[in-house]
């Protein structure tokens, strides 16, 4: 943002008024601002490209969202997510995920987060033949990432693959075993 539009938003927020353009009556407001960024702020505001009094006025209740890599345990949650949404929206049979792609898809860092990951698995429903998304179907990238890890946390899923459901059930099997029926 430029910092004449700072002054004006920081403006509206504190008088809560608004004055349209080539109006003359003040209108009240009454507003919650949402606002997301992937800038760092701090710097911005060192270096004088963002007003520090905006900063305080907007941050008031922060929620910090840390990027996908860092919380693989929703990737099994988005795909089944995103499964779903692609099978309503393309009129196709529930698909499946092989282990071998979950795999890629936990190993894979997600730079672009959470949209490329949609964008992965909605690649995978259109290449998929039959009901199970193998990783052949995923993108290069992934695929390519996932070739130079070590398997992800050393679990052995079935190659048929799995829905969340059935991902949920095996789990709390193979914790009941380790830990000896209790």
């Amino acid at each position: 943002l430029m910092r004449p539009l700072q002054a004006k938003i920081l403006r509206m927020l504190q008088e809560r008024e608004i004055q349209r353009l080539g109006g003359t009556n003040r209108i009240r407001v009454d507003v919650r601002i949402i606002s997301a960024t992937h800038q760092d702020l701090a710097k911005l505001m060192t270096n004088g490209s963002f007003r520090e009094d905006l900063y305080y006025r907007l941050n008031t209740f922060p929620i910090i969202v840390p990027p996908l890599r860092e919380r693989t345990t929703d990737i099994p949650l988005l795909v089944h997510h995103f499964l779903q949404k692609y099978k309503s929206q393309n009129h196709l049979q529930a698909k499946k995920i092989s282990f071998h792609a979950l795999e890629s898809l936990l190993t894979y860092p997600w730079p672009g987060n959470v949209r490329q990951l949609e964008s992965a698995i909605e690649r995978a429903v259109i290449l998929a033949e039959g009901e199970t998304i193998s990783q052949e179907d995923l993108p290069q990238e992934v695929r390519r990432a996932a070739a130079s890890h070590p398997p992800y946390g050393g679990v052995d899923f079935p190659d048929n693959g799995l829905n969340l459901e059935e991902l949920e059930k095996y789990m709390l099997e193979k914790k009941k075993k380790k830990s000896g029926g209790v």
